[in-house]
Order: C-alpha cells, then sequence, then structure tokens
C-alpha cells in the first residue's frame, strides 16, 4: 500500500487533550522553524469536543513550533503507523510566546522560581489508569495475577517510552479494577510535564495497538475508584545539587522549601481548579478514598494534600538526594504544563512571602467534624467552587494574565454546563470516553 510518513506537531491545552497538525516528514527541518498556523479558539475545545463560549471568536492567527528536544518517533514493530510527533509552543506569527501557551505558562513559573530562589524544580508525574485489555477480577489489587494479565501491555509502554526518551521508573497493578501506574524517572523543570504528555499518549498508543484502550479519566464508578496524577517534586540549586532536605527541621524540609510548601496549601482551593479541572474530578476527592479533601501537609498520609515522602536508610543512598514532596489533588484531565505551572507559581508566592509551614501534627486522626476548627481548610468540593477561587485570587491573574485567566474561567465553566444535566455515572462514562 502507497504510503508517505506524515509528523504531528502538538499541545496540551486547557482540556488536557493532545491535539495537533500533520505535515509530510520530508518537510520537518522547514517546520521545526515555521511551525504550523493554528487557531487560538482551538484552545477553547473541551474535553467533550464542544466549544461553549470563547473570547477569540474565529478570529487570529497563530504558530505552532516544534520543539526539537521533545521527539517522539516510536515503531510498535507491527505494520502500524509509527507514531512520530512533537510538542510545541504556540507563538503569534511573528514568534512571540502567545499568552495563552501551556508551555510558556510553566516556563514562567519555572523562571520565577530561579530568580526568587536560585533553584530548580526536579518533577515526576505518578500516573493512574484504567486498562480496558484485562478481565476485572476479585482481590485483584496489587496482586502478580493481575500484573501477569494485563499481557504485552506494561512491556510495550515501558519499551515506547524508552524509544520516546521518557526515562521509565515502575509499572504495576493498582487499586482500582483494571487499574495500573506507571511514572516516569524525574526530570528538571519542562521536561518533567513534556514526559507526563508522552507518557498518557503512549499508554493510549500500545493500548490501541493490543486492541484494547486506556482510560485516565479522573473516575469511571461514582462508588469506585478513580485515576489520580499525583506530582512528586524536589529542589537543585544551579549547580544541580539536591536542595531539599534539612535533616533537623520541621518535615526534614529546608527553610526555602517550606515556604514553598505553604504557598502551595495557601493556594490550594485556587489549584485545584487547575489541577483536578474536571467535574468528575470531585467525585474522586472524597473522603474514605485515599484522595485529599483538606489542605495540609503530613509525613506519610496519602489523604494530605501534600505528602512528604519517606527516606530510605539504605547506604549509597544520601537523604538529600531522596526527599521529595508529592502533590496529590490531581488527575489527568489537567494539562501538566498548567498543572506544575500552578503549583510552582503558589510555592513561590510562599517564597516571597515568606509564609510559615504549620508545625507537624497527626491530622489523619482528627475527625473530619474536628478538622475546621482545628484550623484547617476544606478542598473544594466542586468544579464550580473550585473556579470561584480562582477567579478571586489576585496572585492566579498574575500567574495567567488576564487573557488567559479568562479564557480558562469561560472553557471550564462552560463544560460544566454541558454536563449540568447528566447524572454522576452519566458524567463519568462521558468523560471516560474523552481521556
Amino acid at each position: 500500500m502507497l504510503r508517505e510518513p506524515l509528523v504531528l506537531v502538538c499541545t496540551c491545552e486547557i482540556a488536557g487533550r493532545v491535539r495537533g497538525k500533520g505535515f509530510p516528514a520530508s518537510e520537518l527541518p522547514s517546520r521545526l522553524t515555521k511551525g504550523v498556523g493554528w487557531v487560538p479558539t482551538n484552545t477553547m475545545i473541551s474535553a467533550l469536543g464542544l466549544i461553549g463560549d470563547t473570547p477569540f471568536g474565529a478570529t487570529g492567527d497563530l504558530i505552532l513550533v516544534p520543539d526539537p528536544d521533545t521527539k517522539v518517533h516510536v515503531d510498535f514493530d507491527d505494520g502500524s503507523a509509527e507514531e512520530h510527533w512533537y510538542l510545541g509552543d504556540i507563538r503569534h506569527t511573528d514568534g512571540r510566546p502567545w499568552e495563552c501557551c501551556p508551555r510558556a505558562f510553566l516556563r514562567r513559573a519555572l523562571k520565577a522560581l530561579y530568580e526568587v530562589a536560585g533553584l530548580q524544580l526536579r518533577a515526576a508525574f505518578e500516573h493512574e489508569l484504567m486498562y480496558a485489555g484485562v478481565e476485572n477480577l476479585p482481590g485483584a489489587p496489587y496482586t502478580l495475577d493481575a500484573y501477569r494479565r494485563q499481557g504485552l501491555f506494561g512491556e510495550v509502554l515501558v519499551a515506547a517510552m524508552r524509544q520516546a526518551g521518557v526515562e521509565p521508573d515502575s509499572f504495576l497493578p493498582e487499586y482500582g479494577a483494571r487499574q495500573y501506574e506507571v511514572t516516569a524517572a524525574p526530570q528538571l523543570g519542562l521536561k518533567a510535564a513534556d514526559d507526563a504528555v508522552k507518557v498518557r499518549e503512549l499508554a493510549r498508543a500500545t493500548a490501541f495497538r493490543l486492541g484494547h484502550r486506556a482510560t485516565f479519566a479522573p473516575i469511571l464508578d461514582p462508588n469506585g475508584t478513580g485515576n489520580g496524577v499525583h506530582i512528586h517534586f524536589s529542589f537543585a540549586d544551579a549547580a544541580g545539587r539536591p536542595a531539599t532536605n534539612d535533616a533537623n527541621a520541621a518535615y526534614g524540609l529546608t527553610p526555602v522549601a517550606q515556604h514553598f510548601m505553604a504557598g502551595v496549601i495557601a493556594h490550594l482551593p485556587a489549584l485545584c481548579a487547575i489541577t483536578a479541572p474536571c467535574p468528575i474530578s470531585y467525585i474522586r476527592l472524597r473522603p474514605n478514598r485515599w484522595a485529599p479533601t483538606w489542605a495540609y501537609i503530613a509525613e506519610r498520609d496519602r489523604e494530605a494534600s501534600l505528602r512528604v515522602c519517606p527516606i530510605l536508610d539504605v547506604a549509597g543512598l544520601p537523604a538529600a538526594s531522596q526527599l521529595n514532596v508529592e502533590f496529590r489533588p490531581g488527575d489527568a484531565a489537567a494539562s501538566p504544563y498548567l498543572a506544575l505551572g500552578a503549583v510552582v507559581h503558589a510555592g513561590v508566592d510562599g517564597i516571597r512571602r515568606k509564609l510559615p509551614l504549620a508545625e507537624p501534627r497527626d491530622i489523619a486522626s482528627l475527625p473530619e467534624d474536628k478538622r475546621a476548627a482545628a484550623g484547617l481548610h476544606h478542598l473544594p468540593q466542586s468544579l464550580g467552587e473550585a473556579l470561584d477561587c480562582l477567579a478571586a485570587s489576585e496572585q492566579a491573574a498574575e500567574w495567567f494574565g488576564p487573557v488567559y485567566l479568562d479564557a480558562y474561567l469561560r472553557h471550564k465553566r462552560s463544560e460544566i454546563k454541558m454536563v449540568a444535566d447528566l447524572s454522576e455515572q452519566e458524567q463519568c462514562d462521558r468523560y471516560a470516553l474523552s481521556y
């Protein structure tokens, strides 16, 4: 059959979906400079495929320019078309970054962190997904049997990740029905988010070639287990040396790291609108699901919004290089660029204002009805509530800028209306097809 190879340049915008535009592979050298044409209102396409409300209308022209460092070229060696695509930056036609480019949003946050504290961010995204290629059997969570029954999915996915320049970290059967978890190794800055996008798309690509589907929807059954995306992060100094751990301080965190975490905690109600940005995200974020519902930091507590991960006392593994903090109120409805960028922006605000971090205490044993009186703040319980917090945040307006924040709020408020008449199960069914 006659074929000509194609290459796509892609972006992951507000809806958390990867969209792009293709061209003949022979044109790649010139496209690395001039990119492809793009339209402002593309960023307003919802996860449901509809455009509800757009500030851009039908006007405007942009370009989507591939970043050579993000190349994905994976041959599954099964006769199917290769996965050949790049992630890119959205720019004005004169080359300036567009104010609503998600990668530019993250770059601004990382630049602010370095300017304010002289720090770089190292991060890794831990993804949970449901794989349709296995039968749901009782007693399967974390079992060798559940690992065995997924067949080739894990091995093919890990091979595809490595071929795409993503260093695999782990793959395992998770707690939920047909649920698996895949994590890439930590990377500095922008590459961590690039890798997160690649992992999601390569998981979908692998499942497709095996005749099945992988979905990252926040939750498939209102009474079941959800899919989270946990962001692990730590800091490095300008020379790349670990800069998170102080063994003699609260939580084992340096003073600047404590200020960063305090900033994240302070902004969590608004952050949820970005990191858990789907109506059904808030079905997952309910009590007794090992999902966060309150804004606090704790050590080894999987219902904390920020979990300080344990340090292994193993020879050859310095504590300073191990310590990381896990941000837990997120899912794959979020663009990794926006999710990570928002967390960094919030942390930088905490550093600038030298916000204090609460002293460690046993919050896990504190009853739900006693937590507010103890000074804890509940996370938003709906996307609408989270969006109201985001709209009211003066700092978030600075992070996004007026155009991007307006577009984001319109996008998400329109999406709420699109599913308002559906039951929770109908909403879950609909988003399972989208993510």
